[in-house]
């Protein structure tokens, strides 16, 4: 047993930073950025900070950054996903982690459950266990109530503004992924993968315009393989609704040292990347019509 964590350690456990004026039609999202590791949860780990934080998209929150002074609102956690992953379904919850009864709507037999990486992940991303011993359900339920639900009415709130607002919302969801994840087909050496859960989750002229642009700065692009996206794409993404959303993951060795997570000299070179990406991108949005983006 082991003392449950309150919501208001992570102060806050999410944060929005907003542009001067949102001109543009997108909201960026970083889920799996947040670097706020509480010590009861700490305490309860079997592994130490540094192996908890090889689950972290590190410093994806900060690369995206620029964002905000295109026109566009960046949406980031502050809470790990190693505590909560906010890219599940609300109740995606592993029996075996803990004592009592799960609610009875609970998903328990998911491929993400039985991959240990539910709601509540039981493993890290290289597959050691998290806890010393099972938690309670309250646990759980407390983590699902204070922090999931929050986080997602907000970010349901801010695509509902900017549908009000440019008649469409363009929601992307950053991300970034373990070099040594790729396969050996073509997905192998990937720099970017864009999920977009085979074309169902966002527009071909969005997906298009994001993998033209990286590729014509030499960078290498595969779509859906191996991350097609989770919960937030396939949830958030209604292209007949006018309503976009791609995932975007990124190869960590662009940026960062995989073991130390320390940023590498690639950092700023990419950051300038993605912020060029991003502006080439909104300027072709910009001058098309919502139908005709929903329509491609």
């Amino acid at each position: 047993m082991i003392d449950t964590q309150p919501a208001d350690a992570f102060d806050p456990p999410f944060a929005i930073d907003e542009p001067e004026a949102h001109t543009l039609p997108f909201v960026f999202n970083t889920p799996h950025s947040g670097a706020v590791y509480p010590p009861d949860f700490l305490a309860a780990s079997r592994l130490d900070a540094l192996a908890l934080r090889r689950s972290e998209d590190a410093h994806v929150d900060r690369l995206f950054a620029p964002v905000v002074a295109l026109g566009a609102p960046l949406m980031r956690a502050n809470f790990p996903r190693a505590y909560l992953d906010v890219n599940r379904e609300p109740y995606e919850l592993d029996p075996r982690m803990f004592h009592g009864r799960l609610p009875p709507f609970a998903n328990t037999r998911s491929m993400r459950v039985a991959g240990g990486l539910g709601t509540v992940p039981r493993i890290v991303a290289d597959g050691q266990e998290i806890y010393r011993e099972r938690l309670p359900v309250e646990e759980a339920v407390q983590r699902i109530e204070q922090l999931y639900k929050p986080y997602h009415r907000t970010l349901r709130g801010l695509i509902q503004r900017t549908v009000r607002q440019f008649g469409r919302a363009i929601l992307i969801d950053c991300h970034s992924m373990p070099s040594s994840s790729l396969g050996r087909d073509e997905s192998a050496n990937a720099d970017f993968v864009l999920g977009d859960r085979f074309g169902t989750a966002c527009s071909e002229a969005l997906t298009q315009g994001f993998e033209a642009q990286l590729r014509a700065r030499g960078y290498k692009v595969v779509r859906n393989k191996p991350y097609a996206g989770g919960f937030i794409t396939e949830h958030y993404g209604e292209p007949n609704l006018n309503r976009h959303t791609l995932q975007i993951e990124i190869n960590r060795a662009l940026y960062m040292n995989e073991s130390s997570l320390a940023m590498t000299c690639g950092f700023d070179t990419l950051r300038q990347t993605l912020t060029d990406v991003v502006a080439a991108v909104a300027a072709e949005v910009v001058d098309a019509p919502p139908h005709r983006i929903a329509a491609e």
